[in-house]
């Protein structure tokens, strides 16, 4: 397929693993941070044909996985109501809450759907005005802004049956926080593309200076990540902390100024829960005062849930990047894709989905 092939062309993977080969002298661990891009790693082979003293770890860019328990305990008890239409991506469906899943109040008989755009929930608003619709708006920057529109749409169309559970989180303010942990290891990053898309990528530049670490702005293309890990790994052995766009065909400095508008005006930044990994300062989106109406989590009065993730489950550790998966005791026994501990396991940018699907790991 033209433009994607070319980012697939095995003649120029060899030879930025060539050159990476050629000037590894040190160990060296390198966080690739969105999940999309640890599945492209896994599933065409990239760590292993990478020097042994480069280290690929995985990182907290999974927004699925990073959703906090009672999150999705909140999620549950709003889609369990007999008067609620509750939205949602695919993907959260089976993720698991304390008890039970949101695939689970749909076989049981709750009205849960699955949209492919979040305007797909405020059309449903509008065609059903005696039910009050949820849409669940869990990501990074990238679904932000269209998670925005939804509710500024529904604030045009005067709907009053409209609301959002939000679960939004930032990127820069977790890798700070990965950054300064004392069992960091990290020494260079991939960042993700599809987030610099939206927001640009100065936001890395003061992490870059602080922490003296590469950030190297990559696509989820073999091509991509193996010339991003070639570049990060020239800056490191070079003593070098700058932030290189490798993925210049969708990404600019500044990012997209209209997305970023709309944000602005729906969202305010706030402390957010990360799963596994505990409260973060700054590192998410609420709803802004003008916008306040159509947060349910006030309108079903479900603010103060708390929840304990499972004491077997070290999905943290993995999403900081301290562990491996096939490191957890649990993995492939415990917790499978059909029966998940912990979101990384079910979520399709999950680390630990992407060792179980792609690598032969013995688990006994």
């Amino acid at each position: 397929m033209k433009y994607l092939n070319e980012f697939r062309n095995p003649e120029i993977a060899k030879k930025y693993l060539d050159k990476i080969h050629k000037i590894t002298t040190k160990e060296w661990n390198i966080m690739e941070i969105c999940g999309g891009q640890t599945h492209s790693i896994m599933k065409y082979g990239i760590q292993e044909m990478l020097p042994k003293k480069v280290n690929l770890v995985h990182g907290p860019g999974c927004p699925v996985c990073v959703t906090p328990l009672e999150q999705l305990d909140k999620a549950i008890s709003i889609a369990s109501r007999s008067d609620v239409i509750f939205t949602s991506f695919g993907d959260m469906l089976r993720v698991p809450g304390s008890e039970k899943d949101l695939l689970s109040v749909k076989a049981e008989g709750g009205d849960v759907r699955v949209v492919y755009s979040p305007l797909g929930a405020v059309q449903i608003a509008q065609e059903n005005p005696d039910k009050e619709i949820v849409f669940f708006a869990v990501g990074f920057e990238t679904t932000a802004p269209g998670n925005a529109m939804a509710v500024h749409q529904a604030k045009k169309r005067g709907l009053k049956n409209f609301s959002v559970l939000v679960s939004h989180v930032l990127v820069p303010p977790a890798v700070e926080v990965i950054l300064s942990s004392p069992i960091n290891k990290v020494q260079g990053f991939l960042a993700a593309g599809h987030v610099c898309t939206v927001m640009g990528y100065q936001e890395y530049i003061p992490i870059a200076e602080k922490y003296k670490v590469p950030f190297i702005v990559t696509g989820f293309e073999p091509i991509d990540i193996i010339e991003g890990i070639y570049q990060c790994v020239k800056q490191l052995e070079e003593g070098k902390s700058e932030v290189v766009n490798q993925y210049s065909r969708s990404v600019s400095a500044k990012g997209n100024n209209n997305a970023q508008n709309i944000v602005t005006e729906v969202f305010d930044t706030k402390p957010r829960k990360w799963r596994g990994i505990g409260e973060i300062p700054g590192s998410g989106f609420g709803l802004t005062k003008q916008y306040s109406d159509f947060d349910a989590e006030t309108k079903f009065g479900v603010e103060e849930y708390k929840a304990e993730e499972p004491a077997e489950c070290i999905a943290g550790l993995v999403l900081q990047g301290v562990n491996k998966p096939n490191e957890c005791p649990a993995f492939g026994k415990s917790c499978t894709p059909e029966h998940p501990l912990g979101a990384t396991m079910v979520s399709t940018e999950g680390a630990c989905s992407a060792y179980y699907r792609y690598r032969n790991i013995k688990t006994s």
